[in-house]
């Protein structure tokens, strides 16, 4: 191995003495002094980033970066806030105007709100997005998509039924379901809480009865379609259902006879059937129930018991002669 040769002072002799030094000494002497240097720098960066708090240039840098996309993406928020809040107002609307004119069903929130199943569609962005922040806004943005998908499909529904909203008017049950002459009928039971007649207990009745002899014609308040023609000898009796579309059904019980049949179209005034007294019935009547998306209501909000009965037979012979309906025994 090769020395080193150093020369030094000597003052005791005034003489330059030579001075011979290994190679490994250098090379030990060396690695120490980049060792201390390593272990300064590590020094300086603990002080800097963890004693004194501030950041290394680079990383400085990438936080700024993000800072700057993590304002973007909060604004992105922000709108989503407001356009999620107007969509929530449409929703409202929609179900309870919209939709409640026309007797249409409210959309389920199970519909409106259904959320994504099945694949994991956002597994690119695990490795990017270590907070969570931008899956939490593509996730809020896919499903305000699906959403306003779902409310423009409802106003699309709302748009073909308003085309046909002129059918409306004679669709809703808007006369008595016989003819009314009160010298041959009297209301015997109202809507709403009562003491049954058979039970002696207090129940509530859906409908309005109607007592009249066996035999009386009945006619179907609005345009529809039979939608069931039941004969029985318990609860309703012989009874018929017609459905008038926009969330209105119509129910007539307890009859003698049925003169329709299941999907057969009747117009307002058609001739259905005549009064009776089967099933559970204490006495010959027409039990007659208005039922508006799937609940029952008052009838009497649909009824006009005041028109002159000459009016109301009249109207009944026109649509019978127009319809071909074989009933004329109307008073």
């Amino acid at each position: 191995m090769r020395n080193s040769k150093k020369y030094i002072f000597n003052s005791e002799t005034l003489s330059y003495e030579e001075q011979i030094k290994s190679r490994r000494s250098r090379i030990i002497k060396y690695s120490c002094l980049f060792l201390a240097s390593v272990a300064m720098t590590l020094l300086y960066v603990w002080i800097y980033t963890d004693v004194l708090g501030q950041d290394l240039p680079k990383t400085a840098r990438l936080q700024r970066i993000n800072d700057g996309w993590s304002a973007k993406v909060d604004l992105i928020d922000r709108h989503l806030d407001e356009y999620d809040e107007a969509l929530a107002s449409l929703q409202m609307r929609d179900d309870d105007i919209y939709r409640s004119i026309f007797g249409m069903s409210p959309i389920s929130k199970e519909v409106r709100n259904a959320g994504f199943g099945g694949v994991n569609r956002y597994a690119y962005l695990e490795g990017a997005d270590a907070c969570g922040h931008i899956k939490g806004t593509v996730v809020r943005l896919d499903i305000l998509t699906k959403k306003s998908y779902v409310q423009s499909k409802s106003f699309d529904d709302v748009a073909v039924v308003a085309e046909r909203s002129g059918e409306m008017v004679s669709c809703i049950p808007k006369i008595a379901p016989i003819v009314p002459d009160r010298s041959v009928y009297r209301l015997s039971s109202s809507f709403g809480v009562r003491k049954d007649p058979i039970t002696g207990r207090r129940a509530r009745h859906q409908g309005l009865d109607f007592a009249i002899e066996v035999g009386n014609p009945v006619y179907s308040t609005g345009d529809g379609t039979v939608v069931k023609v039941q004969r029985s000898r318990w609860g309703y009796g012989n009874n018929i259902v017609v459905d008038h579309g926009f969330g209105y059904k119509t129910r007539y019980a307890h009859l003698s006879s049925i003169d329709v049949h299941e999907g057969m179209a009747v117009r307002r005034g058609d001739f259905l059937g005549r009064t009776g007294n089967t099933g559970k019935s204490s006495g010959p009547h027409l039990h007659y129930e208005v039922i508006y998306m799937g609940r029952h209501v008052n009838p009497v909000n649909y009824l006009d018991l005041d028109i002159p009965a000459e009016e109301y037979a009249s109207m009944v012979r026109q649509v019978g002669a127009r319809s071909g309906s074989a009933d004329t025994d109307l008073m």
